[in-house]
């Protein structure tokens, strides 16, 4: 592999073998194994497929996907923690996986005492921790807590103390899975400092997020992943557009559900809709089109997330309003 390249994987696939049968014993187990029956009672998942790529040296290289769509599982058989089914994975440097961050540390015990367990775990020394924990202290901004026990931390105050430590190592390659999604935001901004850091060093970021504003500006490039297989690579604007229209589509085809399910006599058809965001309160303004005689409107409003959940649903009648007046054909 050439020096100027940090990672290389060509046509890696991953499957997993999901079981459709609850195993009650070792020896059902057993006895089912002898018998040829354990296999059929399991189903293959392509977690990934045929996927190819290679990251430069230096580079801060983005990875998208929805949920499920194989992006863990890459990092994972990049960090070795998985063996690929098929294809080949080229790693030219030291790496060090921010995946799981906080393995390996007690909650019974204090904050210093898992710096000092957890350190020790990456291979330093105890005159090397000695050396560094005030650094390792400083940077999760975490002086006042340092004698207390880990369990009565809040995951954001974990995930601090846990970064900070495993950012000591000597890393060429670091991979990085939504580590920071529960750091506040200027813990975040404080790490994509030391990132931007790492690149002036030289050092190669492996990133996976759906945070899209994070990938247009820390990225250099990006990939997107979907159904286990790449689909797209190359400018991050373009990757991050391209995954931004995955969910819109989808609100799209939401949208055209619910109008092929109108329900009413058809009599009054809604033209035009305005919504007016302010800071306390939401305005919805609509244009009727009535083409009979109504004896009593109701109006309604149905709000939707972009992942199809109902956040909520209201009408006229629901909320004790007034009646609306009347409408006749030909009103608008």
């Amino acid at each position: 592999m050439r020096d100027e390249i940090a990672i290389k994987i060509e046509g890696v696939c991953k499957d997993f073998l999901l079981p459709h049968e609850r195993t009650q014993s070792i020896k059902t187990a057993f006895v089912s194994t002898l018998k040829g029956k354990r296999n059929k009672t399991k189903e293959q998942q392509h977690a990934l497929q045929d996927i190819s790529f290679q990251i430069n040296k230096g580079e801060f290289f983005g990875i998208v996907g929805r949920n499920g769509s194989g992006k863990s599982t890459l990092l994972k058989i990049l960090a070795q923690i998985y063996q690929p089914t098929k294809g080949r994975v080229a790693v030219n440097g030291r790496l060090v996986p921010f995946i799981e961050l906080g393995v390996g540390f007690n909650p019974e015990l204090t904050g210093r005492d898992n710096v000092y367990l957890s350190s020790s775990l990456l291979g330093f020394s105890k005159t090397e921790i000695d050396s560094m924990y005030n650094r390792i202290v400083e940077f999760a901004e975490l002086e006042k807590f340092m004698d207390q026990k880990l369990k009565n931390y809040s995951s954001g105050m974990q995930v601090r103390l846990a970064f900070s430590v495993a950012i000591q190592a000597d890393a060429d390659i670091l991979l990085i899975d939504e580590v920071l999604a529960v750091g506040d935001a200027a813990f975040q901004r404080k790490c994509f400092s030391y990132f931007k850091e790492l690149k002036a060093q030289n050092k190669t970021v492996v990133f996976v997020t759906h945070d899209m504003n994070a990938v247009r500006e820390y990225c250099d490039r990006a990939m997107m992943i979907e159904a286990s297989r790449k689909t797209i690579i190359g400018e991050p604007a373009e990757v991050a557009k391209a995954y931004s229209t995955l969910f819109i589509d989808e609100s799209r085809q939401t949208t055209d559900k619910l109008k092929s399910n109108r329900w009413g006599s058809g009599g009054a058809i809604t033209q035009d809709t305005s919504i007016n965001i302010k800071k306390d309160s939401i305005h919805i303004t609509a244009t009727v089109s009535v083409s009979k005689d109504i004896g009593k409107l109701i109006y309604g409003v149905h709000v939707i997330a972009e992942d199809g959940t109902e956040v909520t649903a209201m009408n006229n009648r629901m909320i004790l309003a007034p009646d609306i007046i009347a409408p006749r054909a030909g009103d608008c």
